[in-house]
């Protein structure tokens, strides 16, 4: 595993850049691959990321200025906050065995670079992104913009658990640049539109309560996106609403992604890892936060997952 001062070394050498990010591109993977190719230009080198066809309203304006041009054929090839290949979009697939280097905060990275450097106490990929890039050169604006992009959304605006003393220095730093980060609160935690909160009250006038009513279990099935003609921009983060819900120490959210293709996502508190729940089932994350995809009809989906849960809560209750 590489060190800051190594990593920052070996990108000073790169040159001809892709930089991957991963399926439903949430805002630590776009943030910390723009800021990452913004540095790599302010060093003269030409630095790309692969278009990826998952992005939502609240990501794109973040990566449209360093997608990759059609043709363009990279010498090297950089992954952001990826844990495992199989996190790859289809498009990103041929490169799985030729990343140089791969960047992560995950417990459960696979080590699947060349070369790596993991942080897996950080909060966000962002924290260790901004200790690279700040060997590199200067922080200016245009790298500071996307790192706080990328900081403050896996923090939920720095009011989840994971969020540490460093965070806030870090985020303390790129608010000193200038950059306008009263704006991305308020368009990530502060702005929902008609169709999201519709998706919302369906989701908790649904929701289903086990172990004495701290196992939470909303549904984002197909028909409820059809219903409200919701767009993935309406969905995205949802999994972050049964946490809210009194009493409940595990949220688990079911999105249908594809007929009878879940995607599971683990919100949860100390009593409950996330990652080993989803380890279970193929997935992974971070002990507060974890996720799997599980193909079966949503009866047995939502089985598995509380099974997987009551194995590695001490108490769980049927």
């Amino acid at each position: 595993m590489l060190t800051i001062s190594e990593a920052a070394a070996l990108l000073r050498e790169f040159d001809h850049v892709l930089i991957l990010t991963h399926i439903r591109p949430d805002g630590d993977t776009v943030g910390c691959a723009a800021a990452l190719c913004a540095g790599l230009r302010a060093l003269g080198k030409t630095a790309y990321l692969l278009p990826n066809p998952g992005l939502t309203d609240s990501t794109a304006s973040y990566f449209a200025p360093y997608a990759a041009p059609v043709g363009f054929v990279p010498d090297r090839v950089v992954s952001t906050d990826i844990a495992a290949l199989t996190l790859l979009p289809d498009n990103a697939r041929d490169y799985g065995g030729r990343i140089d280097l791969a960047v992560d905060h995950h417990p459960s990275f696979e080590r699947f670079g060349r070369a790596n450097i993991a942080r897996p106490e950080a909060a966000a990929c962002g924290e260790l992104l901004y200790d690279i890039l700040r060997e590199l050169g200067p922080i200016t604006p245009e790298v500071a913009l996307p790192l706080y992009v990328a900081v403050s959304t896996d923090t939920g605006c720095f009011a989840y658990a994971n969020t540490t003393a460093n965070t806030h220095k870090v985020a303390a730093a790129l608010i000193e640049t200038g950059i306008d980060y009263r704006t991305v609160n308020k368009v990530f935690f502060r702005t929902k539109t008609r169709k999201r909160m519709q998706l919302e009250g369906a989701m908790l006038a649904a929701c289903e309560f086990y172990d004495r009513d701290r196992v939470a279990v909303l549904s984002v099935p197909l028909s409820l996106m059809e219903q409200f003609r919701a767009s993935e921009s309406d969905a995205e983060e949802l999994s972050s609403l049964g946490g809210q819900i009194q009493g409940v120490d595990c949220a688990v959210t079911m999105r249908e992604l594809r007929p009878d293709v879940w995607k599971l996502s683990l919100r949860t508190g100390e009593r409950i890892n996330a990652t080993e729940a989803c380890r279970i089932l193929g997935g992974g994350g971070h002990a507060a936060a974890a996720g799997c995809t599980v193909e079966a009809p949503w009866t047995e989906a939502k089985r598995r997952i509380l099974d997987a849960v009551a194995q590695v809560a001490p108490d769980f209750l049927r």
